[in-house]
């Protein structure tokens, strides 16, 4: 049972905008009095909806925060000195910052390392009744347990490893986007995407999914508003699919309570907008999430790409789908941050350099945008992130349509950035050889920020989809199709009408493509003239960055073990199964095996990653080459059969590497978690209240919110 243990002795940081006392008073106070308004009220949106997030996870989530606020309101916030109190504290601090009782990176279930009779104990010193009826929760929820210490035992702690990871409930796994007792299953949801979502022109991001039985379903769609208001996007009632083999009906309402209050605070932060575009932008948001409407955030997000260069940011909606199984619901993510103007210029020299760096890239133009549309790219000091998990950099919105026809923002964090790169005396970097730590130390977080970057704008900013964009019109001449992979023979497949990149390439589509945008990094990062943007000018820093930056990729592809269940060789994280195939890559498809080599310590203890910085230009940059111009090719062709074939053998995991699982999972180091601000509003004045940087410091952060 130990592998599912909280992280104990995690690092937390504090996201501070305010600063040191020797500072300026940070870049919250820098703002002006209407921007800090806004910011007040998109952050106060934001907190609004974590409950949305909870309830996406599991269906013991929503509950378990309900009775983590009511012990810290029963005991006053003032805790028992013991261990076992202690690791309770540790276990609320994990679950908050991860929103949920699975890991938002790794998608797999956590408990308490303490006892469940810690749990009694303090039930009973916060005067609640350890068998009473749980009825805080704020939907239904509850309702699977019969009172409070089932829900400890069941919800808490039960964990076997069917239950332990995310996934389709007809495998036995875990996920609250599908609902009701009729267990949904992967050709359930690719019956939808294909006869109801596409064929409808449906956007799925914004529902879940209840089963009533073989035949029917119910499509929960999110809004304040508990009725159809918008017939034009959502068929009737009754509504068939498939040649009439299939009943959906649609009904909303789906996190009502939390959405309502969502358009309240948007509606008051669209009074301190900076200019008619965000007023705009808000106001379609507003209909978004009081109606449902899909399409109403679609379009604000047209408006978020024009809104060029905020001095705040924000962006809010159901976003990422990485999390639902079939990868086409999107998770409830909420951003706003400041804009860092220094940081910010480097990467407006990034993006006006782009076109120069986008034609070293291994393919023909006739698999890339005709036009590259500059996009914005920022560096921001975030205020406030709703969602399971806090990413580095963003790179939005994730509409195809909207990314080819107007653009796309690229978003760096520079405080997640440094403080994830931040190395702890405590926990040394693992798998580390001794000769190469003070050069992986030195260099690791400037060169995570050159790979952030070029992974963003010229990761996720690449590429053009072969399409039927209208009736027997393509963007690409399709008597005379582009080559394939063999560079001589025409490819045979594209998009077509009502196709897009998630519903062709499904559950695969998040890690593809985030192995798409990390190798585009490894291509670029060896370009000296892109390393004099970020400020690398002599031969020296350039080549430690370029070492740091493929070390810390195979690093993170040996680390990545973690979140692959040998059982069911399921991934529980994109990102790690797009690093793991890198490093399998490096490993095993360069052209010198002595490029890469994991080697055991001598008493078997241990691992070491040993690369060769010499063969980094050569033999490692020619793989990566390779690997790059095989991914984009299957992606923009919408060759998912011999796409998903390739990256699937890429992406298994080898017995000879299987054998180091344990041994990756027992040297696994804590993940920093995140404890964020809230703000305040009284007479037109905003006070920003941050926490100490401690389990208790995350909890008293929740325990003031409105949510």
């Amino acid at each position: 049972m130990s592998q599912y243990w909280a992280d104990h002795d995690a690092p937390l940081t504090m996201l501070s905008l305010l600063g040191s006392k020797e500072e300026k008073g940070g870049f919250f106070n820098q703002l002006t009095d209407r921007e800090q308004r806004y910011a007040h009220y998109m952050s106060r949106a934001s907190h609004a909806g974590s409950r949305i997030v909870l309830r996406q996870v599991s269906p013991e989530s929503e509950p378990i925060f309900d009775l983590i606020l009511l012990i810290h309101k029963g005991l006053r916030g003032v805790y028992p000195e013991s261990e076992a109190v202690k690791l309770y504290l540790e276990y609320v601090s994990q679950f908050l910052s991860n929103l949920g009782n699975y890991k938002s990176f790794g998608d797999s279930k956590f408990i308490p390392r303490c006892s469940e009779d810690t749990w009694f104990e303090l039930l009973k010193s916060a005067g609640i009744d350890l068998m009473g009826k749980i009825t805080t929760a704020h939907t239904d929820n509850g309702a699977a347990f019969q009172n409070w210490q089932d829900l400890i035992r069941r919800g808490i702690y039960k964990v076997d490893e069917d239950i332990a990871l995310l996934g389709f409930p007809s495998l036995g796994h875990v996920s609250a986007y599908y609902v009701g007792d009729s267990p949904v299953s992967p050709e359930d949801m690719q019956l939808l995407k294909n006869e109801l979502y596409a064929k409808n022109d449906i956007l799925p991001e914004n529902t879940r999914i209840k089963k009533l039985n073989d035949t029917s379903f119910v499509i929960l769609v999110a809004s304040a508003n508990k009725e159809n208001e918008i017939p034009e996007e959502y068929p009737p009632q009754g509504f068939t699919i498939a040649g009439g083999k299939y009943t959906v009906s649609f009904q909303f309402g789906d996190h009502s309570r939390e959405l309502s209050s969502v358009v309240k605070y948007l509606e008051s932060a669209r009074e301190h907008v900076a200019n008619d575009t965000q007023e705009q932008m808000l106001t379609l948001y507003i209909k978004h999430f009081q109606t449902g409407s899909a399409k109403a955030h679609k379009q604000a997000q047209r408006l978020w790409v024009k809104d060029i260069s905020p001095t705040v940011e924000t962006n809010i909606g159901f976003i990422e789908t990485y999390r639902e199984p079939s990868g086409i619901i999107g998770e409830f993510e909420s951003l706003v941050a400041v804009q860092n103007k220094e940081r910010t210029q480097k990467f407006s020299t990034l993006v006006k350099e782009a076109k120069n760096f986008i034609n070293l890239l291994p393919w023909s133009a006739d698999y890339e945008k005709p036009k590259f549309h500059a996009p914005d790219f920022t560096s921001l000091e975030v205020l406030t992130f709703t969602g399971s998990g806090i990413p580095a950099g963003i790179n939005i919105p994730n509409y195809d349509d909207v990314r080819l026809n107007v653009g796309f923002k690229n978003v760096s964090l520079g405080n997640i950035l440094s403080a994830s790169a931040a190395s702890s005396s405590k926990h040394p970097p693992s798998f580390i050889r001794e000769e190469d730590r003070s050069v992986f130390e030195k260099y690791q977080s400037q060169s995570f920020e050159v790979q952030v970057g070029i992974h963003e704008l010229l990761g996720h900013g690449t590429g053009k989809l072969l399409s039927e964009i209208a009736e027997g019109q393509f963007n690409f001449d399709i008597e005379s199709p582009p080559v394939g992979v063999d560079g001589k023979t025409p490819v045979t497949s594209y998009y077509k009408l009502g196709e897009t990149w998630g519903s062709k390439f499904g559950s695969l589509a998040g890690a593809f493509e985030e192995t798409r945008a990390e190798v585009v990094a490894m291509y670029l990062i060896t370009n000296r003239d892109l390393l004099k943007i970020f400020g690398f000018e002599s031969k020296e820093d350039q080549d430690n960055i370029v070492y740091s930056g493929y070390l810390q990729m195979a690093r993170a592809g040996l680390m990545a073990l973690e979140y692959w269940d040998p059982k069911s060789g399921k991934w529980g994280q994109p990102h790690m199964q797009a690093r793991y195939s890198i490093m399998k890559t490096f490993l095993h498809h360069s052209g010198d095996s002595g490029f890469l080599q994991i080697e055991p310590t001598a008493d078997g203890n241990d691992l070491r990653v040993v690369l060769n910085r010499d063969l980094i230009t050569a033999a490692g940059h020619e793989c990566v080459r390779d690997y790059l111009h095989h991914l984009h090719v299957y992606k923009c062709s919408g060759d998912v059969e011999a796409g998903s074939q390739y990256y699937v053998d890429r992406s298994t995991v080898t017995p000879e590497l299987a054998a180091y699982r344990d041994l990756v999972i027992s040297k696994r180091l804590p993940r920093r978690q995140f404890v964020q601000a809230n703000t305040s509003q009284k007479d037109g004045t905003v006070t920003v209240h941050e926490y100490a940087e401690t389990s208790q410091g995350m909890l008293e952060s929740f325990a003031q919110r409105d949510c």
